[in-house]
C-alpha cells in the first residue's frame, strides 16, 4: 500500500472521530500525491474550454478543480462550485473571497439537483459520480442546465487500486456509459491518461435540450 493511501485512510478515520473537521476534509480532497496521479492540468486542458465559457463543478469539495477551471475560462467566464457539504461550502466561500475570484460562485446543491442558477456549457465532476444515488435520473434532470451543445465530463475512480474497490468508491466506466445513455446522452470521447480513474465526456443525444 502506498504512503498516500495510508494517509488517506488515516484522514478518513480521523475525520470520523473528529466529527468531519473541515481541515481534514480539505486534506482528504487535496492532499497526498493527487497532483501527480490525477494530472489536473492535463484534465482541464483536455476539456477544450474557451474563454467566457460557463462550467459547473459538481462535488467541488475544497475547490481542487474549481480554481483551475476558473483560470481556464478566464475573467469573463464563470464556474459554479457546487457541493452539498456545509463545511466545504463555507471553506469554498472563504477561499473565493480571499482570492477575489469574481468568476467563481459557490452553490449549495441538493443530493438530487445541482441547483444551478443558469445554463452552462459544461458540467464537470470528479470522484462524485459514485456518490449519486440514482445517476440516470440525476443527469436526466440535469439536462435542463445545459446550453445547446453542452457537455458532461465525468472523472470517477476505477477498480485498479484496492482502496476504492474495498469501500465501493468507484464506478466501472461501462456502467457510467450505460447509465448516461439511459439519461439521454451519448459518449463523445473516452480518455485514458488518468490511471486510477475513468474519464468520459458526454453530449446530449440529438444536441438539444430536454
Amino acid at each position: 500500500m502506498s504512503s498516500s493511501w495510508r494517509a488517506a485512510i488515516a484522514v478518513a478515520l480521523l475525520s470520523t472521530f473528529l466529527g468531519g473537521c473541515t481541515s481534514f476534509k480539505v486534506w482528504a480532497y487535496q492532499g497526498g500525491d493527487r497532483g501527480e496521479w490525477q494530472k489536473p492540468l492535463a484534465v482541464v486542458a483536455s476539456l477544450q474550454l474557451h474563454k467566457g465559457d460557463s462550467v459547473a463543478d459538481l462535488g467541488a469539495g475544497g475547490g481542487y478543480f474549481t480554481f483551475r477551471l476558473a483560470d481556464e475560462v478566464g475573467p469573463i467566464g464563470k464556474v459554479y462550485a457546487v457541493d452539498v457539504d456545509s463545511d466545504m461550502i463555507a471553506y469554498l466561500k472563504e477561499q473565493v473571497a480571499a482570492q477575489d475570484r469574481k468568476n467563481i460562485e459557490v452553490v449549495r446543491g441538493r443530493y438530487d439537483d445541482p441547483m444551478l442558477p443558469e445554463k452552462v456549457d459544461l458540467i464537470f465532476t470528479s470522484n462524485t459520480y459514485h456518490h449519486i444515488d440514482d445517476p440516470t435520473e440525476y443527469f436526466r434532470d440535469a439536462r435542463k442546465y445545459l446550453r445547446p451543445g453542452g457537455r458532461v465530463a465525468i472523472l470517477d475512480l476505477n477498480d485498479k487500486t484496492w482502496f476504492p474497490y474495498l469501500f465501493g468508491h468507484y464506478t466501472p466506466a461501462a456502467v457510467i456509459e450505460k447509465e448516461m445513455a439511459k439519461a439521454g446522452y451519448m459518449l463523445e470521447v473516452k480518455l485514458d491518461f488518468v490511471d486510477r480513474q475513468s474519464f468520459q465526456v458526454f453530449t446530449v443525444r440529438g444536441g438539444g435540450e430536454r
